[in-house]
């Protein structure tokens, strides 16, 4: 092969492709002639006209050539030299179309350009006989808003008529006749128009005749059938009527509607109306005679009046239409056709008179006639009540009745004896004898319809959307339908019973996206007086109708003349009906109306058609070298000076092949044209290769299901179920790579006519497509013979491929006598791998084209590779698939049928011993099967099957042990096995270790494959254990290690336990969720939550089936450690809730149990589930004790406390029960000394003395308050639980017992293991959390002396740790702050409690300390000294109060500087827990501050003058201006707030704080914001005295109105540091506390 360079060969490759020849159609001889002028542009398409063509070249350039009148310069000559239409310069022009005189063209953007004659409207402009340049027109679609330009695709011209496709697959026309499909009558429509009736189909071609039109649609996807309405819509009457006679029934749907249009065969005589238009000619010629204006007035008149009356929602006939001044008569005459195949159509003759028919007047009807009834055997019943009665008495036979239509009926056993051969029924002539072939097949079913369908009027009167809706299961039947069968017959008729198979995928998926779709459908509107509707008929359409007897063909193009149509299918086959005057439609000798298969040449390997005005092209591929030939079929005409000669002929343009490869065919009236490729370097010869032989793969892949497969399926008894669904299985599959490669085909055929660029190539693009499919197809055809093959066929079914045997072998690539049946089978379903073989070697010739180093040789190169590759692979699989099928009849047996599997292969095997089971004694049988799913191990009459997926292979060292061994190691097993050799070993080895890998990788082999040394020891795998007592038949699906589950997983119970979630060694470790169901309750058990070998164990929520709900820590499987526990809900019979800690299941030690039916809550210990020990119970009625308990009572010593203050002590039995001594205090302080018995509120004995105090008993009332809390549980023994959890967490078994770098480990890896599993949840971490989870992996260094900033970085490390759950820190503060608010809310909310909550907050902050200290030894301890390392310099406007002391230095040191608990956790903890302490503070203070609060309302009515006046404070210090927007104003006397009011709205902030060191704060820059003030009105710096300063700030105080001062001065005084009293902020804090109690005590005179 020349090794010339293709990418450098720009200008000769601009010469080599689409090179234009011209020649007279039918000149004898023919002579093409090279258009020149073109400068050697490569053109892609051409269209002609009658006397004109248009050109389209790579480039987007559209040149013109002959005849073009409409142009000015070339009205009277002819250019020979085609023309650049300079218009449509800049525009890149896809698509060009040629009327008769005018010319379209489409851009790349989808815009439509027309020029030419306009005199019909044709080019869409308006009062505009012609158009001298290509004038843009514009799309729209009205229908939306707003209206949407609609971008066009493909364009086709007429006479007078053009169709456009759009992007969206819809028609749109413009023009005038009835040939544009569109509901009006207004001719001519200049403003393009969709075609409603194909609006949501897929259109893929449209096609223009001269005054017809023709389009290719995509078949829809199948639907549920509507039901055929039982009565006419209009006048209700029955459409279908039955009358009995006797010894047969008459069916008839001929029903003529009174108030609409007829929809019986029958028609009216013409009684009223007279013939409107007469024809000056009887019989048709061709050419076309446009009718003349009053004409066509008439036709317009006429259209509208039988538009206006009718009734119908789409009529798609016009039976009062006239063509060509013709109108048709019902009176069309025909002839019945004879028993002969030979048989043809006779053409139906038009009478010259026409009527209008009278739709108000009663019609009369004709005699009844015999009409066809086709069945469709793969369709449904509908509910049509003539489906219902002919497909009950015909539908087993799965035969199309016929009957002709003026001879009579044939007889039903004639039809079904004609049928037999396709049916294979028995008794008569089968099916596939040696001669049949497809094509006598067709042509029998052919003539039937023909026969069925002669003389056939319209059946378009009918609502084709009905007929739409039954797309997957028509009858095709006629309208006017009468069937008379004999009920004897029909009877006879019902024994036979044939099984439906559906062999055209029914979706192809990606495919049917991605290359042409061959479930196609033909649809023609327009003229018909020819027959060129191919409807049977010779009437107008003025909508589109589906050419029903194309349904099934595979259309892969059409094309149209003047007066016929051509259909060319994806079997390369030619269908052409319409006139037939001059031999355009073939060898057949008469025109016809109805699609005729055209025999071309003796292979029929047409793959491009074009039809002109009396004549046909057709391009074939010649089957020696592949090149293409075209052949002519229409009039000769002598070169004879004399005179013309018209001889219709088919017949080889052979002066066309010598031209080289032509690639595309275009005919117009008298001129053909060629586009012709040149074969350099053989890149075209190989596409042409590749093209021819793909079509030819195709026919003989459909032949194979036509003619086999189909009638195959189609017998009763195959043999077992097993083996018919494997059969259907091949079936389905064969079926679909055969439409694939269909597809592929018709892909091909287009391919050649466009660019022809290798890398679009759809075997080198979509390669997927086709190495999928392939392996498809060869797995169950794999499988398949696995089982046994087609030996498997019952003795019927192989009778039938007997009488066969001579069609197999002309399937068969084997040739040869003598050839068995079975071997010809296999050979003939295993064909489609020498096709793989092809397609490497012809990818392998076009990347040879290629320069080595471009990406076309790459692409096609490493294609080639994978077919081959593929190829290689699917061989291996044939052979793997023979080696096992002749093991099984090696050894047959029950053992080894129960092992038998249609998936499943045999790799070796032991029965040579040489591997046998270690220790095994020596009349022993161990047989070791390896399949390439399973180890088998049989034993005597026992064996076990053992998954690849769960095996695990090691070889034993043979140093170590003294033998050849091998470790098979499965989840419940190990065993140890011994090789003959070290061979044998190897092999075994090996041969486990791939089947292994291989089945890890789900069975689909990779290309390349790849083989690793040794398979995973992790990997994912499905178990079902049958051995283990604990999962004994449960089923686990997840990851294992050597053997064990380990990782995430899913283990199933058969009894519907489901645990889901990690697993280690084994055992369940780590999260994960358990499910158990609860038969009791019809409900489950819930649990979610940490695991630990195999337990529950750790913290985890648990979900009762009766509606418990416990959250906590688990300790093997029980509920150990602090937890939750929920019972009912607040609706629910005794709702309940414990939080506290639970020892083996029980509460034990510290816990708070809120009874929400008693409104009690109980705060103390417990033992075993009872209350033992100190405890407090608070009640929703006030009730307040603390004391001991015992059994869950109170019992012992206690205390009690009412709502109004009356205090008992004493000695208890039970809850609220009296029993011994005590002492009774009243409010008003007397008091009962004695022995008490009785229930609290119920009734009390009191034996004893009444005390009456004196004044000066005043101290007493105040010593018994401090007692409370003294016999309830000390804040240090609380919840101890949750610090012990948390110090295990961090590794320490006691407290700071441990290693500090271990808790920084665990540490990490708790952050690490919280943070994958918050990844794996549905709800991502928020950007903060992320952020937050960031800082904490860096860990404070605190190298050298402790400083400030290292006691910063801990402070903020503590900060950012408590804000996530994920560490240790954050989730005891987390548990912390819910135990604190779940004890302190609702009935907790008691003024009793104050005290212990603050003790609780207090014992927290030293408890979680002492966690710092921990994990930060250099920590100071509480109350040590930081010195600052930079001297902090101080503020200007800092206040300064003097004392009376002459040492100005601070007694303490600045806050900050003292390390401190509350100062370092304060911060993190206290905002949590702020809500339910502030209100105890505010119940426990609520009377004394509603007294402050009273005292604030009335004072605060004075001005400020008179207020300042009253507290005493000096006027000197008395603001006289104030500021307000910027501007300075006068205080007057009657001014209000306005005084000191930086500094009131600065102390209101202490309500929006949390600690008391940030209230403190508030206080400080209260005092700064006076002072600042004062010094500002005074012009000089101030010291102040408590004297000066006292008044002002209780002005501040009052004017700040802060509802609750009272609690936050007990809140700052209980929490904040002890070493800040005796300082400046102790200070300014004692002045605030005076003011609070100075405004209580004020009195205003």
């Amino acid at each position: 092969m020349d090794t010339q360079k293709e990418s450098s060969a720009d200008t000769e490759r601009a010469t080599e492709r689409g090179i234009v020849h011209v020649w007279q159609a039918g000149s004898v001889p023919v002579n093409p002639e090279k258009l020149s002028g073109l400068g050697g542009r490569t053109v892609l398409h051409a269209s002609l006209g009658i006397g004109h063509g248009v050109l389209l070249t790579s480039g987007g350039e559209v040149f013109s050539f002959g005849k073009q009148p409409w142009k000015e310069n070339l009205q009277q000559t002819t250019c020979k030299v085609p023309e650049l239409e300079k218009a449509l310069q800049g525009q890149h022009v896809i698509n060009v179309a040629a009327g008769s005189f005018h010319s379209g063209a489409v851009t790349g953007s989808g815009m439509v350009y027309m020029w030419g004659e306009n005199t019909a409207g044709q080019c869409a402009v308006t009062n505009c006989p012609s158009i001298p340049e290509p004038t843009a027109i514009t799309i729209t679609d009205q229908d939306t808003t707003p209206p949407r330009w609609v971008r066009i695709m493909q364009l086709s011209c007429g006479e007078e008529h053009t169709l456009a496709l759009s992007n969206t697959r819809e028609i749109w026309a413009w023009g005038t006749g009835c040939q544009l499909g569109l509901i009006t009558s207004a001719f001519p429509v200049t403003k393009p128009q969709r075609v409603e009736h194909l609006a949501g189909r897929v259109v893929l071609q449209v096609v223009c005749g001269a005054f017809h039109s023709l389009a290719l649609v995509q078949c829809p996807v199948a639907q549920e059938p509507k039901p055929v309405p039982e009565r006419c819509n209009h006048c209700r009457e029955l459409l279908i009527t039955m009358t009995e006679k006797e010894d047969h029934v008459i069916i008839s749907d001929a029903h003529c509607c009174p108030l609409g249009v007829m929809l019986a065969e029958s028609q009216p005589e013409p009684q009223a109306i007279q013939p409107i238009l007469n024809s000056g000619e009887k019989n048709p010629t061709k050419g076309h005679n446009p009718c003349s204006s009053e004409t066509q007035e008439e036709h317009e008149r006429v259209f509208s009046e039988l538009h206006s009356s009718s009734e119908t929602e789409l009529g798609t006939d016009a039976v009062s239409i006239c063509e060509s001044g013709v109108c048709l008569n019902n009176d069309v005459p025909r002839t019945p056709l004879n028993s002969g195949m030979d048989e043809h159509e006779t053409k139906s003759t038009l009478s010259n008179g026409s009527f209008v028919p009278n739709i108000t007047q009663e019609p009369v009807k004709k005699p009844e006639e015999l009409r066809n009834c086709h069945l469709n055997p793969a369709t449904t019943t509908t509910a049509s009540s003539l489906n219902s009665l002919v497909v009950s008495c015909a539908s087993a036979v799965s035969v199309k009745v016929a009957a002709t239509c003026e001879a009579g009926a044939l007889s039903l056993k004639k039809v079904m004896h004609f049928y037999s051969g396709s049916l294979g029924e028995s008794g008569t002539q089968p099916a596939m004898g040696s001669s049949v072939h497809d094509g006598l097949r067709d042509s029998r079913e052919e003539q039937v319809k023909l026969e069925s369908m002669q003389g056939k009027k319209s059946s378009s009167l009918v609502d084709i959307r009905e007929e739409e809706a039954e797309a997957g299961n028509r009858r095709l039947s006629l309208p006017g339908l009468l069937s008379q069968v004999s009920p004897r017959l029909l009877r006879k008729v019902g024994r036979a019973k044939m099984r439906t198979v559906a062999l055209t995928p029914t979706s192809s998926g990606e495919a049917d996206l991605l290359l042409p779709s061959l479930k196609t459908e033909v649809w023609s509107w327009g003229r018909g007086k020819e027959g060129q509707l191919g409807h049977g008929d010779v009437l107008p359409r003025l909508q589109p109708l589906c050419v029903r007897s194309m349904d099934g063909k595979e259309v892969v193009k059409l094309a149209a003349g003047s007066h016929h149509s051509l259909a060319l299918t994806a079997k390369s086959q030619v269908y052409s009906w319409g006139s037939n005057v001059s031999g355009q439609l073939g060898p057949m000798q008469s025109p016809t109306t109805m699609p005729r298969l055209t025999k071309v040449c003796k292979d029929d390997g047409v793959w491009n058609i074009a039809a002109g005005q009396e004549h046909s092209l057709f391009l074939v591929h010649r089957k020696e070298d592949f090149q293409p030939a075209v052949y002519y079929s229409g009039p000769h005409t002598a070169d004879d000076p004399s005179g013309p000669n018209v001889s219709p002929s088919l017949g080889l343009l052979t002066e066309c092949s010598k031209l080289g490869y032509v690639c595309s065919i275009s005919t117009g009236t008298g001129s053909c044209l060629a586009l012709v490729d040149q074969n350099l370097m053989g890149y075209i010869g190989n596409l042409h290769e590749l093209a021819a032989t793909e079509r030819h793969f195709y026919c003989n892949l459909s032949d194979v299901k036509s003619q086999l497969l189909r009638p195959l399926l189609g017998l009763d008894n195959l043999g077992s179920m097993s083996t018919l669904q494997l059969l259907q299985d091949v079936a389905t599959k064969f079926s679909k790579l055969c439409y694939l490669i269909g597809q592929h085909g018709a892909s091909l055929s287009n391919f050649l006519c466009g660019v022809k660029d290798a890398r679009s190539l759809s075997i080198l693009e979509h390669s997927n497509l086709f190495l999928d499919c392939y392996t498809e197809y060869f797995t169950s055809l794999s499988n398949f013979i696995v089982m046994g093959g087609f030996s498997l066929l019952s003795k019927p079914a192989m009778d039938f491929l007997g009488k066969n045997h001579e069609l197999l072998q002309s399937f068969c690539e084997m040739k040869g006598e003598n050839i068995p049946l079975l071997e010809t089978l296999n050979s003939i379903f295993f064909s489609p791998l020498s096709r793989l073989h092809e397609y490497a070697r012809l990818l392998l010739k076009l990347g040879m084209c290629f320069e080595v180093s471009s990406i076309e040789y790459k692409k096609l190169q490493d294609c080639s590779s994978n077919y081959e590759s593929l190829a290689v692979i699917l061989s291996r699989k044939k052979k793997e698939a023979e080696c096992t099928l002749s093991f099984w009849k090696t050894f047959p047996g029950k053992m080894t049928d129960s092992l038998r599997k249609p998936d499943r292969r045999l790799i070796c095997e032991s029965s040579n011993r040489g591997l046998t089971l270690q220790n095994a004694s020596r009349f022993s049988v161990n047989w070791f099967i390896l399949f390439n799913d399973a180890l088998v191990h049989a034993q005597f009459s026992t064996h076990h099957i053992f998954p690849l997926s769960t095996v695990w292979v090691e070889p034993l060292s043979e140093e170590v042990i003294g033998f050849n061994g091998l470790k098979i190691t499965t989840p419940e097993e190990q065993l140890t096995l011994t090789a003959s050799t070290s061979q044998e070993k190897n092999k075994w080895l090996r041969a486990i270790s791939q089947a292994v890998d291989q089945a890890l990788k789900c069975v689909t082999e990779q290309l390349p494959p790849i083989h690793r040394q040794e398979p995973p020891m992790s990997r994912s795998a499905k178990y079902k254990f049958y051995k283990d007592p604990r999962l004994r038949d449960a089923t686990y699906e997840g990851r294992w290690l050597s053997g064990k589950p380990h990782g995430k997983g899913v283990l199933s119970w058969p009894d519907g336990r489901i645990y889901t979630g990690n697993f280690r060694n084994g055992l369940e470790d780590g999260y994960g969720e358990y499910i158990i169901p609860n038969k009791t309750f019809k409900n489950n058990d819930r649990y979610v939550g940490q695991w630990k070998e195999g337990k529950m164990c750790g913290h985890g929520t648990y979900w009762y089936a009766n509606g418990e709900v416990y959250e906590g820590s688990f300790l093997d499987n029980m509920r150990h450690g602090h937890g939750l526990l929920r019972r009912g809900k607040l609706t629910s019979f005794s709702p309940s809730m414990f939080i506290g800690q639970w020892v083996m299941d029980k509460k034990t030690g510290y816990g708070v149990f809120d009874d929400i039916t008693r409104g009690e809550k109980f705060m103390g210990m417990w033992q075993d589930d009872l209350r033992q020990g100190s405890g407090l119970v608070v009640t929703q009625f006030g009730l307040y004790y603390e004391g001991a308990f015992n059994l869950n009572k109170m019992m012992g010593t206690g205390v009690l406390l009412s709502e109004d203050d009356t205090v008992y002590e004493g000695e208890f039995s039970d809850d609220w029960t009296l029993n011994g001594k005590g002492m009774l205090t009243m409010s008003n302080g007397d008091c009962i000394e004695g022995v008490f018995i009785g229930e609290w509120g119920s009734g009390i004995k009191v034996s004893g003395t009444y005390l009456k105090p004196t004044v000066y008993d005043g101290e007493k009332e105040g010593a018994k308050t401090l007692k409370l809390g003294r016999l309830s549980v000390p804040a240090d023994e609380k919840w101890k639980a949750i610090f012990e959890e948390c110090w295990r967490q961090l590794g320490c078994d006691t407290p700071e017992q441990g290693d500090v770098q271990k808790a920084w480990d665990n540490i990490a890896v708790a952050l690490t293991t919280n943070r994958r599993q918050k990844q794996d949840s549905p709800e991502p971490l928020s950007r903060s959390h992320t952020q937050t989870l960031e800082s904490l992996e860096l860990i404070p260094q605190l190298v050298g002396p402790f400083t400030m900033e290292k006691y910063e970085k801990i402070k903020m490390y503590l900060i950012n740790a408590c804000e996530t759950p994920m560490h240790q820190l954050g989730r005891l503060v987390e548990t912390l702050v819910a135990v604190y608010r779940m004890t302190y809310v609702g009935v907790g909310a008691n003024r009793r409690l104050l005290q212990e909550a603050v003790g609780e907050i207090k014992s927290y902050l030293k408890r979680i300390f002492q966690l710092v200290r921990f994990l930060f030894p250099d920590l100071p301890e509480e109350g040590s000294l930081i010195h600052p390392s930079v001297p902090t310099k101080e503020s200007p406007d800092k206040c300064h109060i003097y004392n009376g002391k002459t040492d100005s230095a601070p007694e303490s040191p600045e806050p900050g500087y003292v390390v401190t608990s509350p100062g370092l956790l304060l911060p993190v903890l206290l905002p949590r827990m702020y809500p339910p302490l502030f209100m105890l503070y505010a119940l426990e203070h609520e009377k004394e501050e509603d007294a402050y609060w009273e005292c604030i309302l009335r004072l605060n009515k004075q001005p400020d003058t008179a207020l300042l006046s009253f507290l005493g404070v000096q006027d000197k210090f008395w603001p006289t201006t104030n500021s307000f927007l910027g501007k300075s104003h006068k205080v007057l006397s009657s001014t209000k707030d306005s005084c000191f009011a930086s500094a009131v709205e600065c102390l209101q902030q202490i309500s929006t704080t949390f600690t008391p060191s940030d209230k403190l704060k508030v206080i400080q820059q209260t005092f700064e914001e006076i002072t600042q003030e004062v010094q500002g009105a005074l012009k000089e710096e101030y010291l102040w005295s408590m004297d000066d300063l006292f008044p002002v700030f209780l002005y501040v105080v009052l004017r700040a109105r802060i509802r609750n001062l009272g609690s936050e001065v007990h809140l700052i005084e209980d929490l904040m540091d002890p070493y800040l009293q005796h300082g400046e902020l102790g200070i300014m804090f004692t002045t605030l506390k005076a003011c609070y109690y100075q405004i209580q005590h004020e009195k205003i005179h």
